[in-house]
Parts: structure tokens; C-alpha cells; sequence
């Protein structure tokens, strides 16, 4: 099987920072992405018939009684392992993962170690098949982790709609030095302000030739 060109863009692509999560283990943040972002991910490049997830062991390697929560109530540790198989066309990667359940009942401690470690197994195996599905979290500099461009996208398409309203030169560039921090606030990139740049030149234009109109009607 061979990916098409628009797959290996997409698997080439930076992960955006948003789908990026952190959270506390032995002291460190530890960044990464959730389970269903890894499905999604998948279903969006290869194809939702396109893929299969096979768990090829999952066992308990622990299992215990342990004190829960600041009250110390008595409760259950588990830990299980996972390896789990990803199989696109002829291609197959695996993964292993872990998964730890803490609960007072037993058999929900039990439920969630082998839930979490089945997931932890998938996102190993999809991981290498690169960023969108968390390869960038392993370079500690995080280079091919890029910021979300959601905000800036849905604010610069405001704004277009907002310069095609204005009547007058003057109003529209005291606009534009008023909305600088909007513009931070939003994470414009150079793109976005070049666009938006863009459409106040257009707009200046159609603002002198109305006037330019008028004058001749006069």
C-alpha cells in the first residue's frame, strides 16, 4: 500500500497545539493526546473502513488494596498492560501500553487499567505514523507542534466582514490601530494580517472610487 499524496500532507503536518493535554506524573508534566483524537485522527486520514485496531494481549500485572483520596478510604490499585495492533492496508505497527485503575469497588478499578491501557497501546502503535497523532510530543522542544490557528481564522473572517462596512478611510485605519491587541489577543499570523492588509486596500479603493463617483455626479 502507498499513502496518497494528500495522506503523507497530512501526516507530515504539524499537530496543532490545541489537541495537545498535559498532566502531573512523578513530578513532571507530561504532554499528549487523548484517545478519541487519536480515533479521529485516523478515521479523517485513512479512511474510517480503512484502518483496524486489534489488541493482541492485555493482562493485570498488579493489583492491590490501596487508600484512596484525602478522606483514605479503602479502595483497589490495578495495573494492566496492553499490546495493541494497528493495520492500514499492508502496513501494521504495534504498541504497548499501560493502564491504572483506582476505585473503591474492584471490579470498576479493574475496568478502567484495562480501558486506559488499551488506549495507551493505540496511540503507541498510530504514533508512528506521525505528528497528528502525538509523534511531535516526543522531541522535547516540540518543533512540529504548531499554535491553533482556529481563533485567528474565525477573527480574521470577522474582520472582513467588519472593513467592508466602513465609509471612510480615516474611520477604517483608527480601526485597524484600535483592534492591534485583538490581533495578539488572536494569534494572527503574518498570513492572516497580509489578508487582512488585503481587504482594507480593496476597501480603500472602492472608497475612492465611490467618491470619486459622487464628485462627477456633482
Amino acid at each position: 500500500m502507498k499513502f496518497t499524496e494528500e495522506q503523507k500532507s497530512a501526516l507530515s503536518a504539524p499537530l496543532a497545539a490545541s489537541h495537545v493535554k498535559e498532566r502531573e506524573q512523578g513530578g513532571r508534566k507530561l504532554s499528549y493526546i487523548e484517545g478519541w483524537h487519536a480515533i479521529s485522527e485516523a478515521n479523517r486520514i485513512f479512511g474510517f473502513d480503512a484502518w483496524h485496531r486489534e489488541t493482541l494481549d492485555i493482562r493485570c500485572v498488579s493489583e492491590g488494596p490501596r487508600k484512596i483520596g484525602k478522606t483514605a478510604r479503602d479502595g483497589f490499585g490495578v495495573t494492566y498492560i496492553a499490546r495493541v495492533r494497528i493495520t492500514v492496508g499492508d502496513i501494521v505497527r504495534e504498541g504497548t501500553g499501560a493502564g491504572h485503575g483506582i476505585d473503591v469497588d474492584l471490579g470498576l478499578a479493574h475496568e478502567s487499567a484495562i480501558k486506559e491501557s488499551e488506549t495507551d497501546a493505540m496511540k503507541r502503535a498510530l504514533m508512528t505514523f506521525g505528528n497528528p497523532f502525538g509523534l511531535a510530543l516526543y522531541d522535547k522542544d516540540q518543533r512540529n507542534v504548531a499554535p491553533d490557528t482556529a481563533a485567528a481564522d474565525a477573527y480574521t473572517s470577522a474582520s472582513k466582514a467588519v472593513i467592508a462596512t466602513f465609509g471612510t478611510e480615516s474611520e477604517l485605519r483608527l480601526w485597524w490601530k484600535e483592534q492591534a491587541p485583538a490581533r495578539a489577543k488572536n494569534g494572527l499570523t503574518q498570513e492572516h494580517v497580509d489578508e487582512l492588509l488585503a481587504c482594507i486596500k480593496a476597501r480603500i479603493a472602492e472608497l475612492s472610487e465611490e467618491k470619486d463617483m459622487a464628485d462627477e455626479t456633482v
